[in-house]
């Protein structure tokens, strides 16, 4: 069915065009050109109407709208439509622009499921179900898991628009195919996600395995006390890391330092009350005898690490020895099957990990070092090589590290408002046009644009929901305050009953 025909200038890669009906932003059409048939996204859409232009009152657009309302041919529709490529080679895999722009005049048609299916639905073991295209709604929207294991991906939103929906649903896939996956959760948000093959593990530090700046971080010294922070990396020997009991060695040799070395014994003091506070305050987390906390970690299953009782400085210690120890054991393990490794310890991942990092902009921030930065970009480097995929997740995409958002191959951006945020996306992802940029802050919750390698065609999406609890919902106080007022009059009418069988006993 012919819904428009192409007027104006046409180019290679956007024609404009005028419809017999609105069209959505995110629908798909077929350009019917005189070298084949190309698949078309409806970029900008726009309604205008010549009798209600230029009113200058309130009485002069009643009147109008009086003529327009008569006149058919009063309404104009004109679209901007981007071009994606031939649809017979897309159909295949293929992306091949027309060298030669339609002509003015070429018939837009409405695509069908038949036109869209093998592009949007390729059905392959590595294709998931992520949802339904947006204005296409009776087309499966697949995405492909190797390449985000390969190419790592971003998933920007605003808060509540469907990040964790959008994470539960893909540990859920995961989970399926026996695919290793870690999310560092941050707020506890996956604590009751209900899929198969679950790991929850609430995050533990070694204080053994860190170096001593990093046992400085989590034991909380000031970065700035830098006679503490001497104190503390003196003292931290292989002695005291071997010791059976190693807060009692570490203190002894905290201890010894202060009164062997001339100038340091009170900062060898606060040293002391700072570790002793740690052991205090932190025991659950640093457990000197935990053993290594990676080993923890279970291959091909959903593992959710708690960091939600770190602090930051604690939280950025754990996630960047972990996301040092995963990329080490999958470069031993790679090596090791290529007859090049000669490390002698047993590599537990055998085969890939998807690492999912919640709260991105705490943990890889924009103009500021940071360790989970340091090894997060490193795993985006070399991740391909050995099997590790990295995942971004945030509301704040203008506070990431711009070099690790450009290096997400794929990316799900969902509502996004602020300019700022806008602009850092569009600088990450050179796909994203300006037209469907402007679109992001109408999306509803759980609508997705879909861009990179993980689909075949820049997308629209609205997200399937995850059943189940709805991870990161927020929270109803009014029920909660009602439920707290029912409590208290039970609790009063108890009392008072108490009271009253009391006096009948005196």
């Amino acid at each position: 069915m012919t819904v428009g025909i192409v007027t104006g200038e046409s180019k290679s890669t956007d024609v404009s065009a005028q419809s017999s009906r609105p069209l959505s932003v995110g629908e798909y059409v077929i350009i019917d050109s005189q070298n084949g048939k190309i698949l078309g996204l409806v970029e900008k859409s726009i309604i205008s109407s010549e009798a209600l232009t230029d009113v200058r009152n309130f009485d002069e657009a009643i009147e109008s709208k009086e003529v327009a309302d008569l006149n058919s041919r009063d309404k104009n529709y004109k679209v901007k439509i981007g071009i994606l490529g031939f649809l017979d080679k897309l159909q295949k895999g293929q992306v091949v622009l027309p060298a030669v722009p339609p002509l003015p005049g070429t018939s837009i048609l409405e695509a069908t499921e038949r036109d869209l299916g093998t592009i949007f639905s390729p059905g392959g073991k590595e294709w998931i179900r992520i949802g339904t295209l947006l204005r296409n709604t009776g087309i499966e929207a697949q995405i492909n898991v190797n390449k985000i294991v390969s190419r790592h991906l971003g998933i920007l939103a605003m808060t509540g628009m469907g990040k964790s929906n959008l994470v539960s649903l893909i540990a859920k896939h995961l989970s399926l195919l026996s695919g290793t996956l870690v999310i560092f959760d941050y707020h506890n948000d996956y604590e009751n996600l209900d899929v198969s093959k679950i790991n929850y593990m609430t995050t533990k530090i070694n204080p053994r395995l860190l170096p001593g700046d990093k046992l400085a971080e989590v034991i909380e010294l000031r970065e700035n006390a830098d006679k503490q922070q001497r104190v503390l990396r003196e003292s931290f020997t292989d002695s005291v890391k071997q010791a059976k009991d190693f807060w009692t060695a570490l203190e002894e040799s905290v201890s010894a330092y202060g009164h062997s070395t001339k100038g340091y014994a009170d900062s060898a003091s606060r040293v002391l009350d700072k570790i002793d506070d740690a052991k205090h305050r932190f025991s659950d987390i640093l457990d000197p005898d935990c053993g290594d906390p990676v080993d923890l970690i279970k291959e091909g299953r959903v593992n959710v690490l708690n960091v939600a009782e770190l602090s930051e400085r604690q939280a950025n210690a754990a996630l960047s020895y972990y996301l040092q120890e995963l990329l080490q054991q999958r470069k031993e393990s790679v090596w090791e099957r290529k007859g090049k490794d000669s490390h002698k310890r047993a590599h537990r991942f055998l085969a890939p990990i998807f690492v999912i990092i919640e709260e991105a902009h705490v943990f890889v921030p924009k103009g500021e070092h940071t360790d989970t930065k340091y090894w997060a970009s490193k795993v985006a480097r070399e991740g391909r090589k050995f099997g590790i995929g990295l995942g971004i997740v945030s509301q704040r995409p203008r506070n990431i590290d711009p070099n690790v958002l450009s290096q997400m191959g794929s990316l799900a951006i969902m509502k996004i408002v602020q300019d700022d945020d806008q602009q850092q996306i569009a600088s990450a992802a050179e796909s994203l046009s300006k037209d469907l940029l402007y679109q992001l802050p109408s999306l509803n919750i759980g609508d997705a644009i879909l861009i990179g390698q993980w689909v075949n065609l820049p997308s629209l999406v609205h997200v399937d929901e995850v059943k189940g609890k709805k991870t990161g919902s927020d929270l109803d106080a009014v029920s909660e305050w009602s439920q707290t007022d029912k409590f208290k009059e039970i609790a009063k009418e108890s009392t008072q009953g108490l009271i009253q069988k009391d006096l009948l006993l005196d």
